[in-house]
Formats: structure tokens, sequence, C-alpha cells
């Protein structure tokens, strides 16, 4: 073999092992949590009987939760309502002497981060999810924003495209009232609001298409590993482009606080979150005596046929990272 061929061959390995190394995918990231939810109840008559539901995490897809053995409560069972099958940890009892009741669970967390489409939706969860929430219209004032729009025939461009709109339309501010219940009309009329109107008005449009799209909400996570509490709730949505395609991830809420990550969060979730139930107007399991939950992140309780007040139910949310 003369020097040339050899040469020619060593250039040809070397660039076949430069371009395997460029399209080689990124190593998917992932975090292990503790995650301690502390539920109180105050303002009780000493001994009055209470029913107590409170969201647990699951494992999924993207997530691995299991309880912490010896810190669970021994009171109160786990329960799952049957149209999203979200977890519950169900606790029937009494008021102690102070007028008082705590419940806390506590889980060990591994979260994926989502870089690729996930399941594929059965035709059930598809026909649910093209259909409207009570706050989340699949007509009306939400598609003024694409009127007159020429939408892409794609339907992961389209997506994108609902995406943009939703970014564009929105500005992320919790200023004033009438924000964080997720209702699409008012958020079309607002301008401005949280996740959960980010992803409300996301949802109308999308399923407006006839692209089955969802809710789920949970909690994030400081970036930075270590432990402390967490203040607030955070959700996001999946949709589906095409019949036989898996759900995909948009968090419109995080591209708009962070205009450099736009690109990122369509099509893709960080592991800094926490998964805890999917799904509006929930009906839970045991089913409440009230009216079915917006959605499902705090802990919902009631006495005497009648839902507690949010000010007689105090919350504590921790994390710890492990590994």
């Amino acid at each position: 073999m003369s020097l040339y061929v050899r040469l020619l061959v060593v250039a040809l390995l070397l660039s076949s092992l430069v371009l395997s190394q460029a399209v080689e995918p990124a190593k998917q990231k992932s975090r292990t949590f503790q995650f301690t939810y502390q539920t109180t109840l105050q303002g009780l008559e000493p001994g009055q009987a209470y029913r107590l539901w409170i969201p647990i995490p699951q494992s999924n897809e993207y997530q691995i939760a299991a309880p912490v053995e010896g810190n669970q409560p021994s009171l109160g069972k786990i329960t799952s309502e049957s149209r999203f099958g979200n977890h519950i940890f169900y606790v029937e009892g009494k008021a102690d002497a102070q007028g008082q009741a705590t419940v806390f669970t506590e889980y060990r967390v591994t979260r994926k981060e989502v870089t690729s489409s996930g399941p594929v939706p059965t035709a059930s969860e598809v026909d649910m999810y093209l259909k409207a929430d009570k706050m989340v219209p699949v007509d009306g004032k939400p598609l003024s924003l694409i009127e007159g729009k020429a939408l892409p025939g794609d339907k992961m461009e389209m997506a994108r495209t609902l995406y943009e709109t939703v970014n564009g339309h929105m500005k992320y501010s919790k200023e004033g009232t009438g924000w964080g219940r997720g209702d699409s009309n008012w958020a079309c009329d607002s301008k401005f609001g949280n996740c959960t109107d980010f992803h409300s008005l996301f949802i109308s449009l999308a399923r407006a298409q006839k692209m089955p799209a969802k809710f789920e909400i949970g909690f994030s996570l400081p970036e930075a590993r270590g432990a402390g509490e967490i203040a607030g709730y955070h959700c996001w949505a999946f949709f589906q482009p095409e019949t036989g395609k898996g759900w995909v991830p948009v968090d419109i809420s995080e591209a708009n606080k962070n205009p450099k990550l736009a690109n990122y969060y369509f099509g893709n979730l960080t592991e800094n979150r926490l998964t805890l139930s999917t799904g509006r107007d929930i009906v839970l399991e045991p089913r409440q005596a009230g009216p079915p939950l917006n959605f499902f992140i705090y802990p919902y309780a009631e006495v005497d046929g009648k839902p507690l007040t949010a000010e007689k139910i105090k919350r504590l949310v921790k994390y710890k990272d492990v590994e």
C-alpha cells in the first residue's frame, strides 16, 4: 500500500470518528433528591373529623419515585383517581386538642431530563385530551390569536407556531389578581400570568387544531444542588403532533423568563422538576364532596362535607439532593 493510500485511509478513519462523535447524542441529565410534603390543618375544633387528600409523586417515563421507608404516616392510604391516574395520599382523622392535624409524606425521586418524545397516547387519551376543560375552551376568544394566520401544514411546525404565538402574546408576571387559575380566556385578555395561564392558552390553541395536549403540574427545584424549601408550584404541557407519535413537552413560561432557552423548551424539559399530577377538573379518590379541582397540586381537605379554606391548610415543601 502506497504512502498516499495509507494517509487517505487514516484521514477517512479520523473523519468517521469525528463524525460519529459529532452526532452522538448528549447524555441525558438526571437528578435524585428527597421530597417532603408536610400538611398541617389548623383552626378546627378539638376532635373534629376531617378528610384530607395530598398529591404524591409517582413513577412514569421521566421520574422514578418511591416512599422513604419508615418516614410515611401510619394513618391513611394511597389511592388513585381513575381519569388521569394521579396518585393520592388520603387520610381520615380527627383534630388534636389544639384543633390541628399534621400529615407528611416523603419520597425519594430520580428525575430525568426530557430530551425526546414520550410514549404514544392511547385512543382514549387522545379523545380526552382533545376536549375542552372548564377553563380551557377549544373555541372562542383564544382562537383570536391565530385568526388570519396561515398555520404550517406540518404538525410539529404548527405546534412551534402556537408555542411562539403564546410566548409572544404573554408576559410572565404575577401582578394584580386573576392570574394562576389557568383560564385561557383570561390569559388571552390579560396578556400576562404564570405557568398555568401560559400553558392553558397553548392547550386551547393546540386542541382547537385537533392536536391532543395535556397539562402537567408539580414543583421546580433550584438548579444548584443542595437542600431547602420550595415556595410555589410549576407546570408545563405536552402535545401529540401526529397520530402514532409520542408526547412532546413544552415549557413556555420558562422560555418567556429565559429567552435564550426558548428553543430548548420546545421539546425539552430540564431535570430540575417533579411531577405531582396531570390534568384539570379532577375528581379525587375517594370522591370529594366539593366540586372537581381546577388542578391538583396543593393538599385539599374537607370538614363536615365542605372544603376547608386555604387559610386553614398550611404546607411545607422541601427537597434535599442525595446524589
